[in-house]
């Protein structure tokens, strides 16, 4: 019989991250990346911090291709040189920086040559955070019962519901608040 092995509890382990951990760094990420955006915006536009939006042949580059190069080089990492579990925490950081990069700027992608203050983009952001909240905090299907099924569809009722509310709070916002952004954005350094 052999005589079980005792670890050293000090020992440094590598623990693998689960998906549910990888998804709240994605979330957290996401989410602190975009309203440092918006707000680093609104302080350079408002003069109160300087311009440092980078311009290139008198072409102000968009944050919005940060997020686009920071993907394509996170995909291609991913895709030549499989990451360790820390590294997978890093790739997990910079996924919901990329992420919230772009789609901070999502109205432009649909609307080339509007404005930084569209409707869209709040929606996209909302709907990514909303789909990344439920991955970083739902239970694994393995784990769900009954009573996960009937608070998951009210949360999902809640959820809609909230969303009506807030697009419907979103647009009487716009309408107060919209005018000053736009102005913002003209007066602002181009």
């Amino acid at each position: 019989m052999q005589a079980p092995s005792i670890q050293n509890p000090t020992a440094p382990t590598q623990e693998i991250p689960t998906l549910r951990r990888l998804a709240r760094i994605v979330f957290t990420s996401f989410l602190l990346t975009f309203i440092a955006s918006r707000v680093l915006v609104i302080l350079i536009m408002e003069r109160i911090f300087p311009d440092f939006f980078l311009h290139l042949g008198g072409t102000h580059v968009h944050h919005l291709n940060y997020g686009i190069f920071i993907l394509s080089a996170l995909g291609g990492l991913l895709i030549f040189l499989p990451p360790n579990p820390a590294q997978r925490r890093l790739c997990a950081m910079a996924y919901g920086f990329g992420m919230a990069l772009t789609f901070d700027e999502f109205g432009m992608w649909l609307h080339l040559g509007g404005g930084y203050w569209q409707r869209a983009s709040f929606d996209a952001i909302i709907v990514i955070l909303s789909l990344f909240g439920m991955i970083a905090f739902a239970p694994g299907f393995q784990r769900m019962r009954a009573h996960h099924w009937i608070t998951g569809i009210l949360a999902l009722f809640a959820t809609v519901l909230f969303y009506f509310m807030l697009f419907k709070s979103l647009s009487y916002a716009g309408r107060k608040v919209g005018p000053r952004l736009h102005q913002l954005e003209e007066n602002g350094p181009q």
